[in-house]
């Protein structure tokens, strides 16, 4: 099979399509991949697999241990199979009826509502299990974006990412601009002429307006949640052309036209950017807080982090950008056991601050914000406690996002949208109407 990716696969659903990812599935179990499926019954003991991803693989074998020794009949082996890697063996293993997957899997927000709506069955329903007790035990507004059409839950929340508003305080001081002070995004373009004035060169934002690497969609996307809205409601109707939408791209219209939009093309086109000190401003969410840490150790001691500026006056200024999650595969056959495993690993503070500290996946837990790392002074920011910054951001509540099932199509013709607008000086409500209607037309879905 050449080059048969996971979104096609989500996009294009069609019996041609799953017949071909079958194949592979089935030629991929053959080269030694044991199934889930490989003893009967429901199964509340025995080895069960793991699928997950780089750090957050290693923060779940840190869980291993102490579970293994509260469960005695049950032996988990966590495997870290690699992102996007990942998506492609999940998918594959969907579409032939769940051969050769994992009896627990890694999943993020933009795939699991694919998986619910694509695949059938393809994800055991966690409600039969007792996961709905637990509904109202994760940060608000996530429980939605793991349910299924039916209300039952085939996801429990692990990760969950809230929006910050990282600025370089050095930067602004020069300028003689205080961004705590701002409160509505077009607070942040007025201050545009000041900015430029005193920092020749740097940028407010950075973002690759041609899409010559990928869409680069995560600041509109950011400030339609800011609005409580996206590409998609709940009930799984198109709103991309809504108002939010329209004054999402506004926004970013009005910070282009203003000279304050950096072009991060071309590959590392953002980190490059940053690390030259030529971007005063990171609107991205919690994992960026260690990011840029990690990344931009020259730069310690210049970054703060406040909440985000609000899209309208007196708008929200709290959002949940993404989340991923733990599910089991409807073919498993020792579907007690795993959710034994996914239960102990995210339904108790111990277990999930455990994981934080290994592998630095900020929990969906708030039960688990008592621990004291969450009011640690980081060096990084001047002696800010920026974990207590998001917590807070948290407590505020949020509004969950439906990724839907057709996610793929949405990004690709949002971003030709984006694209019109930063290099075409396009209007962003027809663009952005027209985008409607095409993804509409593509997918059967309803305008909202």
């Amino acid at each position: 099979m050449e080059n048969f990716s996971r979104r096609s696969i989500l996009r294009l659903g069609g019996a041609s399509v799953l017949s071909v990812a079958a194949m592979s599935a089935l030629a991929a179990c053959g080269s030694g991949q044991a199934g889930a499926g490989s003893e009967g019954g429901n199964g509340a003991t025995g080895t069960i697999t793991v699928w997950s991803w780089t750090s957050a693989a290693t923060a779940l074998r840190g869980v291993v241990p102490a579970f293994e020794k509260a469960n005695p009949g049950i032996k988990v082996d966590v495997q870290d199979v690699g992102n996007p890697a990942i998506w492609d063996k999940i998918t594959v293993g969907m579409a032939a009826g769940g051969q050769g997957l994992a009896d627990v899997m890694h999943i993020g927000c933009d795939y699991l509502p694919g998986y619910m709506e694509k695949f059938p069955g393809g994800l055991a329903n966690l409600s039969t299990l007792g996961a709905d007790k637990y509904k109202d035990s994760f940060v608000k507004g996530l429980w939605p974006t793991v349910t299924g059409k039916d209300g039952a839950a085939y996801g429990l929340p692990w990760e969950v990412n809230p929006l910050g508003f990282f600025y370089r305080e050095d930067l602004f001081k020069k300028a003689g601009i205080d961004p705590t002070a701002f409160q509505t995004w077009d607070d942040v373009v007025k201050a545009g002429p000041a900015l430029k004035a005193a920092l020749p060169g740097v940028s407010l934002i950075a973002i690759d307006k041609p899409a010559s690497a990928s869409p680069d969609l995560d600041f509109f996307q950011s400030l339609l949640q800011l609005q409580g809205s996206f590409y998609f409601n709940l009930q799984g109707e198109i709103t991309i052309g809504s108002p939010e939408s329209i004054r999402a791209m506004t926004v970013i219209k009005d910070l282009n036209d203003a000279g304050l939009v950096g072009d991060a093309a071309g590959d590392h086109g953002w980190s490059r950017l940053v690390g030259a000190s030529k971007v005063a401003v990171a609107p991205y969410p919690a994992w960026a807080a260690d990011y840029l840490a990690t990344k931009f150790p020259d730069q310690s001691g210049k970054w703060r982090l406040t909440e985000p500026p609000a899209v309208t006056a007196g708008g929200r200024r709290t959002a949940i950008v993404n989340t991923t999650n733990l599910a089991i595969a409807g073919s498993s056959q020792k579907k007690v056991a795993a959710w034994k495993f996914v239960e102990y690993a995210l339904t108790r503070p111990d277990s999930m601050n455990l994981m934080f500290k290994a592998g630095g996946v900020f929990p969906a837990l708030p039960a688990a914000y008592a621990d004291p790392i969450y009011s640690q002074n980081e060096k990084f920011y001047g002696g800010q406690p920026v974990l207590k910054t998001f917590t807070e951001l948290l407590d505020k509540g949020s509004v969950g996002t439906n990724y839907s099932g057709d996610y793929a199509r949405a990004l690709k013709l949002v971003s030709d949208a984006q694209v019109k607008v930063f290099l075409k000086q396009a209007d962003p409500a027809t663009v952005l109407a027209d985008a409607a209607k095409q993804l509409a037309q593509q997918t059967g879905r309803k305008i909202a």
